[in-house]
């Protein structure tokens, strides 16, 4: 890999050193202004060679390096862009004409070069990072929720290091590779989940997006469609998003930041149990301290009054506790500082450079995340030719005792089910005078909330360092060759110990669950050749050549064992069995591109491109594709006479997107070492039968659309309808055992998503003091899963523990997926609900009750400014999906849920037959496990903001300041409306496709409230 970066950078060089530069720079001067003569302030002065610029003053004066040849374009929203080869001048003003077409918009897409938003032919949305780094997410990709059309985003209920999932346009691939690509400054970084939870525990150890810092993130671009990603083949079949870092301005002076924001964090509790009857079993309380142990997360007793024996002999009283599970979290917190010093170089260059340290306690006790970010960009052209930028982002991170989720063993969410008359403070400290588990339930894997949160370890360390430097040269104004190579390095270490004492394990001896290493990189080396030019006076053409080299490698070694022999001493020589783990994965993309586009006149734009990728995890005869895009887009406006309309786009496209097995070494048999036999050294084989013919599968969409600006840029319309088919999808199948292999690897998947999205935006409001800004987004999505495994039957992704095989979530051909799908009452024929001769309901058939991923999704977002004061609320909603709940069978299933109540005195009286209610709710939750599906609509609070900016006139006196912002900020303020009962319908505990939709006991959901000051120095 470093002889690659030097042989580039070497051959850069050569090139360049043997050119002669053309032209001496000299500095030139100008104002702008209006057509009335008053100056404009903000205006961009964009070198079309250089790719940098400056903007002007508040007196509309400007000043910027430049050669005879430069092109200097001059932009400004509301106005017409000019562009002026500068020739021989030293001075240069202009006059800006309003725009009749207000988009006038420079967005990021592919490869990270920029396009004109009105010459695209496909849906782009950017945020920028102000609307992240005042409310912070743990997680910055979490910010996006409700701002983007066609896309969901959901964090994990597993703390500040928890993973982000992110749909974006309907189902992803259902082979498993569900989230977009992130690429930064133009090359793509690993987002890699470190872990997840499932029906079996686990913990979320996070994911690649979490590690970045929201201060060091300028905007973030979303490319929605297959056309707008293409050009990056495999990996974009789920969309791309693309991240711009901060950087300084050229020519500019220095400026150093300084910002701080405090975040507090608060569980939030949405159960409604009951709290009439208290703990207990045949509606009576416990008579002995182990009665009251085995019957803690039992509300089947009796109506609460007086007083009752508990766990460990004493007496406590029989009514509802003044403490409940909420009791038992901390307020979490997060702190966050960051300084920033930048400067121009002249008008040559410019750097960055900041340093932010995070400090984030989670609700969980001793559970904390602390993470230092360095991030340097410096950009500089070496010649009027060359320019030299680079970018390097280091990250240290440490976890502390990450949270287990999902099932018991030693999740610290245990107490969610205590009966309402336990004070979960009487189990602390957890820990007894042997120095063991005190057990509060009648379930040794359930553990101590108290015993894990102090004496568990689950710690995981991360060093990363995510680099790029990339060489453009300009031969002629529009022409350029660029070549960029990008490097994301992750080094980790993991600490996992089932500590001395823990009740589950054997003579409550505690298991190394492991200690080790591991290293993961993606390199990715781009060769880009571009031009832009006139073919005649009405065609301009606008391509690009190149070609890309990727690498991903992963390796990771670790040791183990079980029962500690000297108890507290967590180490691999402490253990009487000794085990030892090793995983190795590469892979290699080798890919070709191109980009044509053809522009006619001023109001059509025609576009295509196509990428050739030859892929090594694939057979060699079938490991190559060709992915072709086509874009157009034509501006109507042209040929209206409305004053009303500004600009009016009509846009359309068809791409495919490729994409190869999302695990490696599938194609081959692997024989690996077993442990040895009576002394001698034995074998294994694989279990899972390879295929010799896998190939790419593909994904292609058709998109159409169009673009409204009305009235002076105070209102814009953007509305897009997408079709897209995935095809060939590598995916695992069931086989029979008697064939020697109990799966097999298939490419037989395929799935259609088609939707609807819609955004509106615009300023209702702006005078001189008082502007609003408004922001409407909505989404309409269907999928349609049309091919499974080779039989086109179910294939079963994920469940909850508490109803085990009866209800799951699968794809299901024919029907939306992820499907949840759960047993439902058996009817006699005249559809009354059957029960047995106990009085006891019947299962009936296995249904499917709907998909987990949402039909009806986006966000408003509305911001006010007035004078100094500034104050912005984002609401998001979701409609049409389903969650399996755990918490909805516990409710039921402990006599907890509100249902219970029917019934408690006299039974439950179906078809003349009474049933007590303790065996008629136990039963129906386990036969009828439609009552743990519930709705998962919500319309939601999401963040709140009021801040201040301080007068500059304020700091005159006080040399060091040069201004301050202070601003109250919040995030997950309220759930405004719901369906569910007892849960926040986003909760879930794991981090990809296989649990989506699926709760239980994870972390409750939090609310953040804090302040934010950001503070401008000399």
């Amino acid at each position: 890999m470093n002889k690659v970066v030097l042989l580039m950078l070497a051959m850069v060089m050569i090139f360049a050193s043997g050119i002669e530069a053309y032209g001496q720079t000299r500095v030139l001067t100008g104002r702008v202004v209006d057509p009335s003569g008053e100056p404009i302030p903000g205006v961009n002065v964009l070198d079309k060679q250089a790719n940098t610029g400056t903007t002007s003053d508040l007196d509309g004066k400007y000043s910027i390096t430049v050669t005879n040849t430069t092109s200097l374009v001059f932009s400004f929203i509301g106005f017409e862009s000019q562009e002026i080869v500068v020739g021989n001048r030293s001075e240069l003003s202009i006059t800006l004409l309003e725009s009749d077409t207000a988009l006038g918009e420079v967005v990021v897409t592919a490869l990270g070069l920029t396009k004109d938003k009105e010459r695209i032919g496909y849906a782009v949305t950017t945020v920028g990072g102000d609307q992240m780094d005042l409310a912070r997410e743990p997680n910055v990709a979490n910010s996006l929720t409700g701002r983007v059309a066609g896309l969901v985003v959901r964090g994990t209920n597993s703390g500040p290091q928890g993973t982000s999932n992110i749909v974006l346009r309907g189902l992803p691939s259902i082979s498993g590779t569900g989230s977009p690509l992130f690429v930064i400054n133009g090359v793509p970084m690993d987002n890699s989940q470190l872990g997840s939870s499932g029906q079996w525990g686990g913990a979320d150890n996070g994911d690649g997006i979490g590690n970045l810092s929201p201060d060091d993130i300028e905007s973030m671009t979303v490319l929605k469609g297959q056309a707008a990603s293409a050009l990056y083949g495999a990996r974009a079949s789920n969309g791309v998003i693309m991240i711009t870092t901060r950087g300084a301005k050229r020519g500019g002076d220095w400026m150093l930041t300084y910002n701080v924001n405090v975040m507090t964090e608060q569980a939030m509790d949405f159960t409604n149990f009951q709290k009439e009857y208290g703990q207990g079993t045949g509606g009576r309380r416990p008579q002995t301290a182990t009665e009251a142990q085995t019957t803690g997360r039992f509300a089947w007793g009796e109506r609460m009054g007086g007083n009752v024996i508990g766990f460990d002999g004493n007496q406590y009283p029989y009514q509802p506790s003044s403490e409940n599970w909420m009791d038992f979290y901390r307020t979490g917190t997060n702190l966050t500082n960051t300084i920033a010093v930048s400067k121009g170089l002249g008008e040559d260059g410019s750097f960055r450079l900041s340093v932010s340290d995070v400090r984030s306690k989670s609700i969980v006790p001793n559970s904390d995340v602390d993470r230092l970010s360095i991030n340097l960009n410096v950009d500089q052209n070496i010649t009027d030719k060359l320019n030299i930028s680079a970018m390097i982002n280091y990250l240290d991170q440490q976890s502390t005792n990450i949270p287990f989720l999902s099932d018991g063993p030693k999740n610290p969410n245990n107490f969610l089910f205590l009966a309402p008359n336990i004070r979960p403070s009487i189990f602390a400290p957890g820990i007894n005078e042997n120095g063991r588990e005190v057990v509060f339930s009648d379930d040794i894997f359930v553990t101590n909330p108290y015993f894990i949160t102090s004496r568990g370890i689950n710690d995981r360390g991360r060093k990363r360092t995510i680099s790029a430097i990339a060489a453009r040269y300009n031969f002629a104004p529009k022409t350029y060759a660029l070549f960029r190579v990008g490097n994301d390095v992750s080094n980790d270490d993991f600490f996992s110990v089932d500590p001395t004492g823990l009740a589950y394990t054997q003579e409550q001896r505690g298991n190394l669950g492991g200690r080790g290493l591991s290293t993961r990189s993606e390199t990715n080396v781009d060769a880009i050749f571009g031009s832009e030019f006139s073919i005649t006076d009405d065609i301009i053409f606008d391509g690009l050549l190149g070609g890309t080299f990727r690498n991903n490698r992963f390796e990771q070694v670790s040791v183990g064992g079980s029962r500690f022999v000297i108890p507290g001493l967590y180490s691999p020589f402490n253990v009487d069995v000794f085990n030892r783990g090793y995983a190795f994965n590469e892979r290699e993309v080798l890919s070709a591109f191109y980009s044509f586009g053809f522009g006619y006149k001023d109001f059509l734009t025609l576009t295509t491109t196509g990428r050739y990728d030859v892929y090594s995890t694939l057979p060699i005869d079938n490991n190559r594709i060709f992915s072709p895009s086509i874009t157009g887009a034509f501006l109507f406006d042209k040929f209206l006479n409305l004053p009303a309309l500004d600009f009016g786009k009509i846009r359309a496209s068809y791409a495919v997107t490729s994409g190869e097995p999302f695990n490696a070494y599938q194609t081959q048999f692997y024989f690996s070492s077993a442990n040895t036999f009576n002394g001698v050294a034995a074998g294994a084989s694989p279990l899972t039968l390879p295929n010799l013919f896998l190939k790419p599968f593909t994904t292609d969409e058709i998109e159409l659309g169009f673009d409204l600006v009305f009235f002076k840029n105070r209102l814009s319309i953007d509305v897009a309808y997408f079709t897209k088919t995935t095809n060939n999808e590598i995916m695992p199948a069931t086989t029979s055992i008697s064939s020697g292999f109990s799966s097999a690897v298939v490419a037989t998947g395929s799935v259609n998503n088609r939707g609807l999205e819609l955004m509106i935006s615009g300023t209702p409001i702006q005078t001189n003091d008082f502007t609003w800004k408004s922001m409407f987004n909505f989404t309409n999505v269907r999928n349609e899963v049309l091919n499974t495994n080779l039989d086109n039957t179910p294939i079963n992704l994920g469940q909850n523990r508490q109803t085990l095989g009866n209800a799951v979530t699968a794809y299901v051909p024919g029907l939306p997926g992820p499907q949840i799908r759960a047993f439902d009452y058996q009817y006699d024929a005249n559809g009354n609900v059957v029960v047995n001769d106990a009085g006891l309901p019947v299962r009936g058939e296995l249904k499917n009750w709907g998909s987990v991923l949402p039909t009806h999704y986006g966000g408003w977002n509305n911001e006010f400014i007035y004078k100094g004061v500034s104050f912005s609320f984002l609401m998001d909603y979701n409609f049409g999906n389903k969650v399996l709940s755990a918490t909805e069978f516990n409710a039921h299933f402990r006599g907890l849920h509100q249902n219970t109540l029917v019934g408690r005195e006299g039974g439950v009286t179906t078809n003349e037959i009474t049933a007590p209610a303790e065996n008629y709710y136990q039963t129906l939750v386990q036969n009828v496990t439609k009552t743990s599906v519930v709705d998962g609509d919500f319309i939601k609070l999401r963040q709140l903001t009021l801040g201040y900016t301080f007068p500059a006139a304020m700091f005159n006196s006080v040399p060091i300041f040069k201004g301050l912002t202070a601003s109250i900020v919040a995030r997950n303020l309220a759930i405004l409306w719901r369906k569910a009962e007892n849960i926040d319908p986003e909760a879930q505990f794991g981090s990809n496709i296989n649990f989506l939709g699926i709760e239980g006991t994870a972390l409750p959901p939090t609310r953040s409230i804090g302040f934010n000051l950001n503070f401008k120095l000399n």
